[in-house]
């Protein structure tokens, strides 16, 4: 068995909200992509250091606590630029890698279709083509060839950026083909009169479970970040409406998501934007599931998917505390736009994927919505909600 990478995590606190004190899923992107967290360090400026991120005393602080630790590689929450990254490894005389790259290797890792694969190498290729100063050693001036007179040549990293950015063509255009038989496949269920439902949400929220649990397929799912990249579409017979729709699963979403992978895997996230309806499955159980909330919307927003219908599905309700259990499982929920801060009420479902507690009742707002559809209504929604419809912890309605 291979022996993990020991892996030092560096988060540095901007005054951004959102941050991370802990580095709790810096660390488990880490675990995912095969390393071992071995310390964490923070610290706090005003402001990113142009040269190293961090100041020079604590880059020595980390250069020390690695020795100590046997860290071999470096691992920083944010993103860094080329020349950070440059500077730093040659100041701690380690590899030095980013949130971005970490995320880019998990994916590489997951991808399993063509498809798939395909978007991780265009993202991939992205990512490098920023990153030739400082990947690439053998940068020295080219002599003509033979036959041509003296005098310098092209630089090699030229040869090497021009190499890249073939890649990158060659590999949209592929991307470009595989898009089109995605829309040919949507038009075709476009005349079928096709009801489409697609899973979104945070990472590890629990998606493939929820869609393994609502149509008996075995779609990958484990307890960890991004278990699934590629879609995977089956139907859904919805008995109350007399009729099956399509139901897709999609990659998970992570906070400070590259956009780089949100334009690589446009083909992918393009079955959200032209689904009938989204079912956005939140970790009931994650006292962070506001900000998750917030993530995923934005997400949503930048893929031109953030008007399409959702229904909130609060999962993981067998490992939520009993103090904090919902007296009712179906209300409504205050969901705000990521960008414009306009708020509009949406239908939430508290289930257990895992249980099968409350997929009865979504099972029913499910067959409301395609049967909607069908007769052009909108439909009925609760003007007012229960007396018993409560928040669970501080979700407030």
């Amino acid at each position: 068995m291979k022996t993990p990478t020991l892996a030092l995590l560096v988060g540095v606190d901007l005054g951004l909200p959102n941050f991370d004190a802990d580095l709790q899923e810096l660390g488990l992107l880490a675990q995912t992509a095969g390393l071992q967290p071995v310390a964490r360090v923070t610290c706090r400026r005003k402001a990113p250091d142009a040269a190293l991120f961090i100041g020079s005393g604590k880059a020595d602080e980390i250069k020390m606590l690695a020795l100590d630790t046997g860290a071999s590689e470096i691992l920083f929450d944010q993103s860094l630029s080329p020349a950070q990254q440059r500077n730093l490894e040659r100041h701690l005389e380690l590899p030095v890698n980013d949130r971005t790259l970490l995320i880019l290797e998990i994916f590489a890792q997951r991808a399993r279709s063509h498809e798939g694969k395909l978007q991780v190498e265009l993202a991939r290729l992205q990512y490098v083509s920023t990153r030739l100063v400082r990947r690439w050693s053998h940068l020295e001036r080219q002599t003509g060839g033979a036959g041509l007179r003296g005098g310098p040549g092209e630089k090699q990293i030229e040869l090497d950026k021009r190499m890249i950015g073939d890649a990158i063509k060659r590999t949209k255009e592929r991307l470009g083909k595989v898009k089109k038989q995605r829309q040919t496949q949507r038009k075709q269920r476009e005349r079928r009169n096709s009801f489409t439902i697609s899973l979104v949400g945070y990472t590890n929220a629990g998606k493939s479970t929820l869609f393994n649990a609502l149509v008996k397929a075995r779609a990958y799912a484990a307890d960890q970040l991004f278990a699934t990249l590629d879609t995977t579409t089956r139907q859904l017979y919805l008995g109350d409406a007399a009729r099956s729709v399509s139901l897709s699963d999609t990659v998970g979403f992570i906070r400070d998501l590259p956009h780089g992978l949100i334009d690589a895997f446009a083909a992918t996230l393009q079955e959200a934007a032209d689904a009938d309806l989204l079912l956005h499955v939140v970790d009931g159980s994650n006292p962070d599931y506001l900000e998750q909330i917030e993530q995923v919307q934005r997400v949503l927003a930048e893929i031109g998917a953030a008007d399409v219908p959702q229904i909130l599905v609060f999962n993981k309700l067998d490992a939520v505390e009993k103090d904090n259990s919902p007296l009712s499982l179906r209300d409504m929920f205050e969901l705000r736009d990521a960008f414009e801060g306009a708020s509009r009420s949406v239908d939430r479902v508290f289930v257990s994927a895992l249980t099968g507690e409350g997929l009865p009742l979504l099972r029913e707002l499910l067959a409301s919505h395609a049967a909607s559809m069908v007769t052009g209504e909108i439909s009925k929604r609760p003007t007012t909600l229960p007396d018993q419809a409560i928040s669970l912890g501080t979700m407030s309605v």
